[in-house]
Parts: C-alpha cells; structure tokens; sequence
C-alpha cells in the first residue's frame, strides 16, 4: 500500500521557521519526484518545491526561492521542506506529492503528473 505521510505543519509568527517531512512507502522511492504543493483558502493548489530522487534536481516556486529548502534522505524514504523567514503569504495547506516524471522547469508544478498523494498539514503564519 502505498503511503505518504506529512508531519511538521503548525502555527508560527512571521519570521519563524518550520520543517515539514513526507514519508513515504509503499513504491520505489529512489525512482519518484517529490513535489511540495500548497493550498491557500479560495486559491489553487500551487507547487511549492520538488525533489528528484534520481538526479536530485530541485524547483522551487519564486515566491519562496532563498527561503524555502527542499532535501530528501533516502535512506529513510523522507523528504524534508525546511521554511525560514515565513510569511502570513504562506499560510496554507502544504501537501506533498509522488510522480514518475521527467523534470523541467516548465512542468514540476502540474498537479496531473502526480500519482500519490498525502493527507495535508496545514501551515498557519501570524503577523
């Protein structure tokens, strides 16, 4: 069966900081991307950042380029999203994500190409 299992969301003051983790099971993960989506209230799902287990390649979103870090330990089939400098903008319900892709920067963040899916952990920034 396949899993992915978000921890790490809460509430934090803007400036904070949060890490959130994807554990994943259930399917190869040396083989997938991971991608980090968000969803803010009355807003699409965004992409946030992705990880490519293969070659490691990394995206990120410009909204979050400089403060957001994306890693992936595979030995412990668990990709981390380490958010400094946060911002009530961020705000949102972060959802990681599995995809047999091969990456461009023209399309980590479609939602289609996506196959496994987490539950959500949301992510609430104060002012």
């Amino acid at each position: 069966e396949v899993q992915l299992v978000e921890s790490g969301g809460g509430l934090v003051q803007a400036g904070g900081s949060l890490r959130l983790s994807c554990a994943a099971s259930g399917f190869t993960f040396d083989d997938y991307v991971i991608d980090w989506f968000r969803q803010a209230p009355g807003k699409e799902r965004e992409g946030v950042s992705c990880i490519s287990n293969v070659d490691g390649t990394t995206y990120y979103a410009d909204s979050v380029k400089g403060r957001f870090t994306i890693s992936s330990d595979n030995a412990k089939n668990t990709v981390y999203l380490q958010m400094n400098s946060l911002k009530p903008d961020d705000t949102a319900v972060y959802y990681c994500a599995a995809g047999l892709i091969i990456l461009y920067d023209s399309n980590w963040y479609e939602l289609d190409y996506y196959d496994y899916w987490a539950q959500g952990t949301q992510v609430t920034v104060s002012s």
